[in-house]
């Protein structure tokens, strides 16, 4: 078995002059960054005094979660004889949040829509549930990840 680690920087960038002193004076702005990559700036929700001209934490994890099983997919098509021309994913997360404030996601629904100019359609729908199978990203959470995919065939 290999382990693999990753790190990265979190800074929060949201200190308006007076810190954490109420809910209302500061800001929820923040930016990741990692060696040798751009920084990544972001924000809570909107629904929680976030810019929504930002990503979320929530956003990336629906995003992580799209994009984990689109590499998969596509590698394993590259090894199964399937060549994929176009790859586009518009997936949905839904998040409860209770009455206290706390919540959790609820699922994310995975919509790909493949282009592919060689292979069987088949066989591609079905390389759909091995990259679940195999994507880190579904297998560490604790809610559905449901994968909905449309193939084209040029």
């Amino acid at each position: 078995m290999k382990e693999h680690r990753y790190t990265l920087k979190l800074t929060w960038t949201g200190n308006l002059g007076q810190g954490t002193k109420s809910y209302t004076s500061y800001s929820r702005h923040y930016v990741y960054s990692a060696a040798g990559k751009p920084d990544l700036t972001g924000s809570s929700d909107p629904s929680f005094r976030g810019d929504p001209s930002c990503y979320n934490p929530e956003d990336l994890l629906v995003g992580i979660l799209s994009s984990c099983h689109m590499l998969w997919f596509l590698h394993l098509c590259s090894v199964n004889h399937i060549v994929v021309e176009k790859y586009e994913d518009n997936p949905t997360g839904i998040m409860m949040e209770e009455n206290e404030g706390h919540g959790k996601f609820k699922e994310v629904v995975l919509c790909p829509l493949v282009t592919i100019s060689a292979g069987d359609r088949v066989k591609a729908e079905l390389l759909h549930q091995e990259a679940h199978r195999f994507c880190f990203i579904a297998n560490s959470v604790n809610f559905p990840v449901r994968c909905e995919p449309q193939i084209v065939i040029i």
